[in-house]
This record gives structure tokens, sequence and C-alpha cells, in this order.
């Protein structure tokens, strides 16, 4: 499984591109909410972290819905190189489906990443058509590169032959659903039940005999 703790080897001799006050701030945002939950990120609260003016945060996301939203954009941009390096694998088109499925779940309750995703999900209710495309780009990076494992897979012979656009829209279905389930803490389930019956889904539905 990939080290979801985002340590990957780093290059040396090769000096850091600095960050971006857009980017700390980003980065900011989510490490509040990491430790503290979402009710603790603040407009106000954020500036005095980063030592900037409440005009100066204002600059970049004019409203806390669009800090939210951009937050949830920089965690996705962090997790898709995951998913790239994962999906470049030279390994059998399962085990990158199993990775893939790991880094799309949460870790359990109160995963940062999934409870950004449930708040902005709640305000896109009342979110303009704009919003919502934003949000619909990033549920959609996971879909193609669904579609495309399992198109390949199917063509390796390894899993049956699908309609990999349905078949990747009831597998997010599924993960989303499980996913939710994990992040509020719903008694009775955690992640290793999850997975199995993830695991039970694929082999009942996908695996070519």
């Amino acid at each position: 499984m990939p080290d979801r703790s985002g340590g990957h080897a780093r290059r040396e001799n090769r000096p850091r591109r600095p960050a971006q006050p857009r980017e700390q701030l980003l980065a900011a945002a989510m490490a509040t909410i990491a430790e503290y939950g979402l009710e603790r990120l603040t407009m106000a609260g954020l500036g005095r972290q980063v030592g900037m003016s409440s005009g100066h945060l204002l600059y970049y996301f004019k409203t806390k819905d669009e800090l939210l939203l951009q937050t949830l954009q920089w965690s996705e941009e962090q997790l898709g190189v995951e998913r790239r390096a994962a999906l470049a694998r030279q390994v059998p088109a399962r085990e990158r489906l199993d990775i893939l499925v790991d880094l799309y779940l949460p870790n359990g309750p109160r995963d940062p990443a999934w409870a950004l995703w449930l708040e902005v999900w709640n305000r896109s209710q009342c979110a303009d058509d704009e919003v919502r495309s934003r949000q619909l780009e990033l549920e959609l990076a996971w879909h193609r590169d669904l579609v495309a494992l399992f198109v390949e897979g199917a063509a390796r012979g390894e899993f049956k032959a699908v309609d990999a656009d349905r078949f990747a829209t009831r597998t997010r279905a599924l993960l989303d659903g499980f996913g939710t389930h994990l992040v509020v803490g719903l008694p009775g389930l955690d992640r290793d039940i999850v997975l199995a019956h993830v695991r039970d889904y694929f082999n009942e539905s996908l695996m070519a005999s």
C-alpha cells in the first residue's frame, strides 16, 4: 500500500521551489482541519496563524466557501500525484486497483480530506454552476483513472469485459457510501471491514474466471 503520510524519496542536489503564499495558506488550512477539525477553521484564525491580515487573506479567497474549495483542490492535487504514481507501476491491474481504493477511502473518523469533501458537498446545494463544475472535475479525475484501469485490465484478461464507465460510476458510489460511513464514525464499521467488502465486490463483479 502507498505511504499515506505523503513521504516520498526526495531528490537531492535540487533546490526546492519556495512555497507560494497561496500554497502556504492552503497547507495551513489543511493542517488546522487535521488537528482541530473544520469547526476551528476560520478566516480570522487562519490569518493569525500565517501572520496575514484579513484583507490580504480575502484577496486570495474572498469567502470561506472559496477557501474550503481551494483547500480541497490543493488536497486532491497532492493525492493525484500518488494516484498517478500508483497507476504507472508495472504490477497487475488488480493490485493497482487495490492501491487506488486505499487512496480513495478515508483513514478513519475525521479524516481531514474527507471532512472537506463532506463540507463542500453540503455547501454545493447552494453553490452556482461554476463552483459545482470545479467540484465535479475533482471527482471526474478519479473516474477517468478508474475507467482507464478497468479497460486495461479487461484488455489484459485480468478483468471481465464490462462497461468501464458504468462500472467506474458504481465503484465511486460504493466507495463514497462506505467512505462517508467511515469518516463520520458509524458504529460497527472500520476500515478493514470496508476494504473486505470492496474486495468481495470486485471479486464477484469484475475478476475474470
